[in-house]
């Protein structure tokens, strides 16, 4: 029995009045039995992501692993295999998963260019990997995304860019009304609505940057200034595709959300209002000025946070209330207090960033392995409506804590170093790694990312049984 009531005056005292509803709305959306296929084709796309990306990362791991790195063959070894782990773990996956929450939600209206959509990232996805095995050429590691310089990575990433414009404008062109009164499926489809418009958003600054960025820069620079604006758009996205399961998982696992569809629905918009001073940036200073830049790190610290934090109160007060778990929720449970747990650590670790040192991918992994694990359990809970059945079983539970025990560890461990001012993107060698605090940290690092590869190997594994298995 859950402690949190109907009415305003039942509710308990450590809830905040403005969190109380007048009634427990139903955060959850039916899958629309039209879309079923596609959203299908868009998970299997997100699975493959995640196999290749975890054989990369076995590689990227061990080349920074103290005594074992010594074993490989170099650090543009290293580095072609963070391009491709990064670009599939985070570029692909999120896409894939972005598209099947935004068919399952979507009217069938235009339905094959979805389809057309899905196989130009296929095709995209495919080139890109295959790049890292023909001529792969100079890895570069610009943020959010690391690029080959290879006639074929380039013209993957191409393709894979077509692809996902073709999805978010389908989305956009699909939605469904949320109407005037909206309920908590409502709510839910305003936040999905409002990710695809960050995603809008984050392709118009991709394109605008092609156009106005200096090609007489060099490589590192060019693509550093070319994916800025569009990779800090694309975290709207994702937060938001984050928060909508965040309220998903929880109505899943029997939690009352003390949210009102109205409140929250001002939350997704207030997520959203960030995202806007992306045009403006363009429009009021140079892309390779110092302004530029630093408008866009300032709507992503400031935009997102002030509809986090209530949501995520509000989340955690109604799993406080939650009496007993059905078996098919246990893992929905883990992967929601496991996703709240990384971006919370991903988010305290960025406020003691100073300077260019690992602390930086240590919040960076903290926020986005928050936002995998929250996608994570939406696969999980759409499994059985997908026309699978329900992950069950110790397995189950044990990989969302699994993968996020693993990325604490990895994360802890790059902070650590980056207290001793280990540099980031560098491995072997370069890591320079003199005192013992500091091969500590790099070797709980890699002991940590060993068992996330773990733990996002078994998530596979839980899904390719369930989609196997008889449905219940």
């Amino acid at each position: 029995m859950n402690t949190l009531t109907d009415t305003p005056s039942e509710a308990p005292l450590l809830v905040p009045r403005a969190l109380r509803p007048a009634s427990a709305a139903d955060y959850s959306l039916p899958v629309q039995a039209s879309q079923r296929a596609l959203a299908r084709g868009w998970l299997w796309l997100g699975l493959v992501a995640l196999i290749a990306s975890g054989l990369f990362s076995v590689l990227l791991v061990l080349a920074r692993t103290p005594g074992v790195n010594a074993w490989l063959p170099g650090v543009d070894f290293f580095r072609v295999a963070l391009v491709l782990h990064v670009d599939l773990s985070v570029l692909v996956w999120f896409v894939a998963v972005a598209g099947m929450l935004w068919s399952v939600a979507s009217t069938p209206r235009g339905e094959l260019w979805s389809w057309a959509a899905l196989g130009a990232a296929g095709a995209g996805t495919a080139l890109m990997s295959l790049a890292a095995f023909v001529a792969p050429g100079a890895p570069i590691m610009a943020n959010y995304i690391p690029v080959l310089e290879s006639p074929l990575f380039k013209a993957g990433l191409a393709v894979f860019g077509v692809g996902a414009a073709l999805l978010v404008l389908r989305t956009m062109a699909a939605a469904p009304r949320v109407g005037t009164q909206p309920d908590g499926a409502g709510a839910l489809r305003f936040g999905l609505n409002a990710s695809a418009v960050a995603g809008a958003v984050a392709l118009i600054a991709f394109v605008w940057s092609i156009v106005v960025v200096p090609t007489t820069l060099d490589g590192k620079a060019y693509y550093e200034i070319l994916f800025w604006g569009g990779g800090h758009a694309l975290q709207f996205t994702w937060t938001l595709l984050m928060l909508v399961g965040w309220l998903w998982l929880a109505q899943a696992c029997g939690a009352r959300v003390p949210l009102s569809p109205r409140v929250t629905l001002l939350l997704f918009a207030l997520a959203l209002a960030s995202v806007f001073v992306t045009p403006y940036a363009y429009l009021a200073h140079p892309v390779t000025s110092v302004e530029h830049r630093d408008l866009h790190t300032w709507a992503m610290r400031f935009g997102g946070g002030v509809a986090i934090f209530p949501l995520a109160l509000a989340v955690l007060l109604a799993l406080a209330g939650l009496r007993g778990v059905a078996d098919e929720a246990r893992p929905l449970r883990a992967a929601l207090v496991s996703s709240m747990l990384l971006f919370a650590a991903g988010g305290v670790i960025g406020m003691t960033i100073n300077g260019s040192n690992v602390k930086i991918p240590a919040h960076y992994h903290g926020c986005i392995v928050g936002v995998t694990l929250a996608l994570m359990g939406l696969v999980y809970h759409l499994l059985p409506r997908l026309g699978w059945a329900a992950p069950r079983g110790r397995m189950a539970v044990a990989q969302p804590y699994l993968y996020g025990a693993g990325q604490l560890m990895h994360i802890v461990g790059l902070v650590w170093s980056g207290g001793y001012g280990v540099q980031r993107k560098v491995a072997g060698a370069e890591q320079v790694l003199h005192a013992p605090g500091e091969v500590f940290g790099m070797g709980l690092m890699g002991a940590g990312g060993l068992i996330a590869i773990v733990g996002g190997l078994l998530f596979v594994v839980v899904v390719l049984r369930a989609m196997r298995a008889p449905q219940r």
